[in-house]
């Protein structure tokens, strides 16, 4: 028997290490439990948590943490690990304000050794630490936990690669949680996985290389090619071998009686280079909603833990991906040229919807941003007509192929850009803070920005028709505002703007989602007798200068909003403004923009607020533009 919220016991692994290992598998049932209850509360990321509570268990109870380092890839997988890592107390402020990031994160605490919530960099980090420590005399274990379809991306075989040759001191454990991996485990799989990761065997292993050695090298190739082939047909290694790890595995991952013994052999092997522990996974499991629904339940929102129904919005209006979605759909039964392509985010994108329709003109690439764009580039070179939807914070991992396959040899690809903008719970780590600044520095490329639902559906029909070059549109997480959306052949003339509301003192030249917000804003100016002009600019590249010059010329004060980092779209309007000589007239202007710092995760409108995005914040710039004067500073260390 043992006591009951065994869990409450433990506050840090070094807790953890003194229960006694008959009792792990209670902690896990516990700790599981713990992890639903939590996550019905709080929504965020469910399934690929619930597959490696028994891993985060015997990680945890075999390593000394924080000394030897657990480095979560991607860090979703680490609320097991957070709860049992000092955090439970503020396990319930998961994803919310002032709270506990969803992902791993350095300032929260020790046992998160690196931060990580895009995928793939887990073996690049600890390949890193482990050769500091090596430098350091330091003999502490690094441990990498690479899953959920982060092998998919090249950074992985390319650490792989580097730390084979290295032959660094590296644990990495393959947690595959999907079975495109892994061969059937059984009981003679674990068995032999405690073997190959055994004393014995190192040692054996060791020992026919030094035999082998004093033989001719006919021999001894064929020695070594017998040990790799015997080791091949039971464990499927020959990848991993050949890029330099010694493999072990497959193994059953919610058997802790196979996974102590495999990880304590691993930790006391005298092995002197990488090796790869093959974990297979069930994502989802122990929560039968989660192992029987479609995605196992990768991400929620509040549930109900008995039925596992989720508390969905309740709005009506369709959301931008959907819309995204549909309208390219529309355009794809007319045009057998359109193709779309996303990186292992099909329903985040609405690639699925796309993907059901046409599954023959539809592909995930994995966790591939680089591959993608530079696919979309292949496919167009041959007059296809590529949309490449990924999210913003994702596709700044392919921004040199969208520089060189892309930009210098202007081919048409069409880039839907999903989750612009501040993104709510997810945190700095998803905010589509940066595309407008990486986009449109970039030579012969249209970069638009829809301000609600029906401006996105002309984007995307412009974009079908955008032949000599690349373009992009971006757009926002959640629902639209609930306008009419248009036929699917009315398109935008490139580079042209729209007035939306006509004063005389102030113009707000907006590009993007904050448009609502920006006539919320005039009318308020407007009673306080500050006529204001609002604009929707639709294009950071071309930007509309006439339009622009013209607000210039007509009004007192110019400011421009967007969602977006400096160097944007108010960087590109001022420097054109400040090449016609228009500041030299006594032009007022102003760009509000996101702050320079990473916000943390909050509600959307948290977020916009402290960032000075909001309808009180525009009316306050306008105020404090007016009311400024030119302070030029006389000291005599200033020439």
């Amino acid at each position: 028997m043992y006591k009951k919220n065994i869990l409450d016991q433990i506050k840090y692994p070094a807790d953890l290490r003194k229960i006694k290992e008959k009792d792990l598998e209670n902690v896990s049932k516990e700790l599981r439990a713990e992890l639903v209850d939590v996550v019905s509360e709080t929504g965020g990321h469910l399934g690929a948590g619930l597959g490696v509570v028994e891993l985060t268990v015997a990680l945890h109870y075999i390593f000394d943490t924080p000394k030897d380092k657990i480095v979560w890839d991607v860090g979703h997988q680490a609320y097991p690990h957070k709860i049992i890592t000092g955090r439970r107390e503020k396990i319930r402020t998961l994803r919310k304000g002032g709270g506990l990031s969803g992902f791993t994160k350095r300032s929260e605490s020790e046992y998160d050794p690196f931060g990580a919530a895009h995928s793939s960099t887990s073996i690049s980090s600890t390949l890193g630490m482990a050769v500091a420590k090596s430098l350091s005399k330091n003999s502490n274990h690094v441990v990498a936990v690479i899953g959920d379809g982060a092998m998919s991306a090249g950074m992985a075989y390319e650490a792989m690669n580097n730390a084979g040759a290295m032959k660094s001191k590296l644990i990495v454990i393959l947690n595959d949680n999907d079975m495109s991996i892994a061969r059937p485990v059984g009981a003679m799989s674990s068995y032999l996985a405690r073997l190959l990761s055994g004393k014995t065997y190192f040692s054996l292993r060791e020992i026919i290389k030094f035999i082998t050695s004093a033989f001719s090298k006919r021999f001894k190739d064929r020695a070594g090619k017998a040990e790799e082939f015997i080791r091949d047909i039971v464990s499927g290694g020959t990848l991993f071998n050949e890029l330099g790890f010694y493999y072990v595995g497959p193994i059953d991952g919610h058997n802790l009686k196979d996974l102590i013994p495999v990880l304590k052999n691993v930790k006391n092997s005298k092995y002197k280079g990488p090796i790869l522990v093959h974990v297979v996974t069930k994502k989802g499991k122990g929560y039968k909603p989660a192992e029987d629904s479609r995605d196992k339940y990768h991400g929620v929102s509040k549930f109900n833990v008995v039925t596992g129904e989720q508390s969905k919005s309740k709005s009506n209006l369709p959301t931008y991906t959907k819309v995204f979605a549909n309208t390219l759909v529309k355009h794809a039964e007319n045009d057998t040229k359109i193709i779309g392509i996303t990186g292992a985010m099909p329903s985040g994108t609405g690639m699925d919807i796309f993907g059901k329709k046409f599954p023959d003109r539809m592909f995930d690439v994995g966790i591939a941003e680089q591959h993608a764009v530079t696919f979309a580039a292949g496919l167009s070179t041959e007059g296809y007509k590529p949309f490449v939807a990924i999210y913003s914070t994702f596709l700044q991992r392919a921004y040199d192929q969208i520089v060189h396959d892309v930009a210098i040899q202007k081919l048409p690809v069409r880039f839907a850009i999903d989750r612009a903008g501040l993104v709510g719970a997810d945190g700095p780590t998803h905010s589509g803070s940066f595309d407008i600044t990486y986009l449109a520095t970039l030579p012969n490329f249209v970069v638009m920005a829809a301000s609600d639902e029906a401006e996105l559906v002309k984007m995307i029909n412009t974009a079908v028709n955008i032949k000599d070059r690349p373009s992009a549109f971006r757009y926002p997480r959640g629902n639209g505002i609930g306008v009419e959306l248009p036929d699917i052949k009315e398109i935008l003339e490139i580079g042209k703007g729209k007035i939306i509301k006509e004063g005389k003192k102030v113009a707000l030249l907006n590009f993007g989602a904050r448009l609502q917000e920006c006539l919320k804003a005039s009318l308020i100016l407007d009673n306080i007798g500050i006529s204001t002009t609002v604009v929707d600019a639709r294009f950071a590249k071309p930007l509309d200068e006439k339009l622009i010059m013209d607000l210039s010329i007509n009004h007192e004060v110019l400011i421009t909003i967007e969602e977006g980092s400096i160097g944007g779209f108010g960087s590109h309007v001022m420097q054109m403004l400040s090449e016609r000589g228009i500041f030299d007239k006594g032009l007022k202007m102003r760009s509000m923009i996101l702050p320079d710092i990473f916000l943390d995760q909050d509600t959307p409108e948290q977020m916009y607020k402290k960032a000075g995005l909001d309808r009180d914040s525009i009316v306050e710039k306008v105020k404090s533009t007016l009311s400024s004067n030119i302070v030029i500073a006389k000291n005599k260390n200033i020439s």
